[in-house]
């Protein structure tokens, strides 16, 4: 996935899922569109574009009534959006205190060194996305990584490695 200009965007994905959000609101009123949708309806735009391009988010704005200013409140409050260009696979290494103890901080290294990004960062491939966490919620297989929505446990360095490989390898 390449960063898109505003002339590249393709705006019918965009379209189409704003007409399927508005037939299942009920109090859908004169291009009105209830808050209550709001939140899918970003779900369903960033897994179309990967993330959530200000130009989509300024075409739905106009299109829904729904305030650029409300939008930007639920996707900074949400881990789960992005406004930048993210990887197809999001790796999450967990810094939580069971993993650290357990040697989390060779996991994380391992990952940055795989991918040649950093904590926030994305490969120029856009293949990973690379974000440390607090906690998974998976303490007792620590040292836990997830990519996607997988969840590796027990990790090393080696089964690291070989994951994200694989993964890189898939998608070649």
């Amino acid at each position: 996935m390449q960063a898109q200009t505003q002339e590249s965007i393709d705006y019918s994905p965009a379209e189409r899922i704003i007409q399927e959000i508005k037939k299942k609101d009920k109090r859908f009123r004169r291009d009105k569109l209830s808050p209550d949708y709001l939140i899918p309806m970003l779900q369903k735009l960033q897994a179309e574009y990967g993330y959530l391009p200000p130009e989509i988010l300024q075409f739905v704005s106009n299109r829904t009534g729904i305030p650029l200013s409300r939008m930007h409140g639920v996707i900074t409050f949400y881990a789960q959006f992005y406004t930048e260009p993210h990887g197809r696979h999001t790796v999450r290494c967990c810094r939580g205190t069971a993993c650290h103890v357990r040697g989390s901080k060779k996991i994380i290294d391992t990952v940055k060194n795989t991918l040649g990004i950093d904590d926030g960062e994305t490969t120029e491939d856009f293949i990973f996305s690379l974000e440390t966490v607090a906690c998974l919620g998976a303490c007792a297989l620590a040292p836990v990584m997830v990519v996607g929505n997988t969840y590796y446990g027990n990790m090393t360095p080696r089964k690291a490695e070989q994951i994200l490989e694989l993964i890189k390898k898939e998608e070649s």
